[in-house]
């Protein structure tokens, strides 16, 4: 089963659902606003992407962030501390499938990917 983890306001998100409901192709989705960051997921996409990855830098919840708490992201773990606590901070949407991350955002080369499988 594919899981899509964002949050339903995100154009990014409600692009990637569009689609997905498009095409035909069955999903659950995780909102991470009503349901959280599952702490183990967070660990296995870390392990599989890294941190940096994850962490939107381009939006509106990382500009809003004070330079200090900025500056304060040097790793993984206060990357994950991070990502818990303000969790519109990572990127959207993430993708799994059967607990396997298959990817993180909506590009192309990620639609192609989830057509196949």
């Amino acid at each position: 089963m594919l899981t899509v983890y964002g949050i339903p306001n995100c154009s990014t998100v409600k692009k990637a659902r569009a689609w997905l409901d498009a095409q035909g192709l069955p999903y659950v989705f995780h909102d991470f606003k009503k349901q959280g960051v599952p702490a183990a997921q967070l660990d296995n996409w870390i392990a599989a992407i890294g941190w940096e990855a994850l962490i939107n830098r381009q939006g509106t919840t990382w500009r809003k962030l004070e330079e200090p708490v900025k500056q304060s992201i040097q790793d993984a773990t206060s990357g994950k501390t991070l990502m818990q606590q303000y969790p519109s901070v990572i990127k959207r949407p993430v993708y799994e499938r059967n607990g396997a991350l298959i990817g993180v955002g909506f590009t192309p080369e990620l639609t192609s990917i989830l057509a196949s499988t």
